[in-house]
């Protein structure tokens, strides 16, 4: 009976010990975390129409941001995020203008494999869905011809919709780094013959979790 009791106290002391690793690589129930991060857009087409000859495009370019994400449990939560790219429109006739795109979302986060540990610390991946709105800013009008006719073209804004994955890997209890991909469509930037493009973010932030 005396070795039953000590059995069942191990195995409750063992299920306890896996229980509390578990949680460290998990959100709390009610948690939040912020990031500040660095990547790269890449850019599409912005007409479906050839401007004198070439079709006028985002360019590639860095982008960086803040998100704010707020745990409802150890598998979900919601994410708002805000970011900008100084990014150029390129192949137009009269040369290359800046275009600042500014973005604003939210997400839906799902950590789809709590608890798992990679080397000793927690390793969260995830997946994210969302939509918002993105904000074009070209800093000189575009001018060419299309179908022989002369047009002139300037910047607009739509909604943008984003799917991805990620996974944040913590260097301390609270302290993490967070790469995740992202396809991110863009339903226009300018104001004729614009188009939805289809594009693809990446990024690696710092984040901090309390």
């Amino acid at each position: 009976m005396k070795g039953r009791i000590t059995t069942v106290g191990l195995v409750g002391l063992l299920m306890a010990a896996m229980r509390g690793e578990l949680a460290r690589a998990q959100a709390s129930p009610a948690s939040q975390d912020i990031q500040v991060y660095v990547g790269e857009l890449f850019g599409d087409r912005l007409t479906d129409q050839a401007l004198s000859g070439n079709h006028p495009r985002l360019d590639d370019d860095v982008n960086f941001g803040a998100r704010y994400t707020f745990h409802f449990n150890d598998s979900w939560g919601v994410q708002l995020s805000a970011g900008y790219s100084p990014s150029r429109a390129g192949h137009v006739p009269n040369g290359a203008t800046d275009l600042g795109l500014t973005t604003l979302d939210v997400d839906v986060e799902w950590d789809f494999v709590p608890g798992f540990q990679f080397v000793g610390r927690p390793l969260v991946p995830y997946t994210v869905v969302g939509a918002g709105y993105a904000w074009a800013n070209l800093e000189h009008t575009i001018f060419g011809l299309v179908g022989g006719r002369p047009t002139t073209i300037t910047d607009s804004d739509g909604f943008t919709g984003n799917i991805g994955l990620g996974a944040r890997y913590y260097l301390r209890d609270n302290l993490f780094v967070d790469f995740d991909a992202r396809y991110r469509y863009l339903s226009r930037l300018v104001s004729n013959y614009g188009q939805g493009l289809n594009t693809a973010q990446t990024t690696l932030s710092l984040g901090y979790r309390f």
